[in-house]
């Protein structure tokens, strides 16, 4: 049986974390808070539309771009963040690096028939808490708990 070769962390990935900017796509059905997901391109893991920071861009404007390339989304994204959690990042070198990832609430108002990663990534939408259980990161999944807590609080 072949072993698994042991992960390669970046130079000082140990000491500062990267960051990232992410999207949390909501909306109301029937009265229910769901969520979207996305397969990660490379290990088809459900998580969020987020993305490395782009020059001259605020935060929650990364998150939004985020969205529509891995997504297709539209929609109102706050310009507050929500919360924020950490992962390690796969390179495609084999390499890791750990992130730290900023997370905006973005209501989902439409999503497009067409949009940039369609062909490589899956979408769909779930009930709050079956997303947070299908997301492997704790802290996302605590942030997913306490956000849809917080919207069906709001709604009665």
């Amino acid at each position: 049986m072949k072993m698994p070769k042991p992960k390669k962390k970046r130079e000082g990935a140990a000491s500062t974390p990267r960051t990232q900017y992410a999207a949390l796509p909501w909306r109301l059905n029937e009265g229910r808070v769901e969520i979207m997901l996305v397969t990660s391109r490379d290990t088809k893991r459900w998580v969020i539309p987020k993305g490395w920071p782009m020059k001259g861009r605020k935060p929650h404007i990364v998150a939004a771009i985020e969205a529509v390339q891995e997504a297709g989304l539209i929609g109102k994204v706050d310009k507050t963040k929500l919360g924020d959690f950490g992962y390690e990042k796969r390179l495609s070198s084999g390499a890791s690096v750990d992130c730290r990832v900023e997370v905006f609430s973005m209501r989902v108002q439409k999503q497009r028939n067409q949009w940039a990663e369609k062909k490589q990534r899956a979408t769909r939408w779930f009930e709050c808490s079956v997303a947070a259980e299908l997301v492997e990161e704790p802290e996302l999944r605590d942030l997913m708990v306490a956000f849809c807590g917080e919207l069906s609080q709001q709604k009665t």
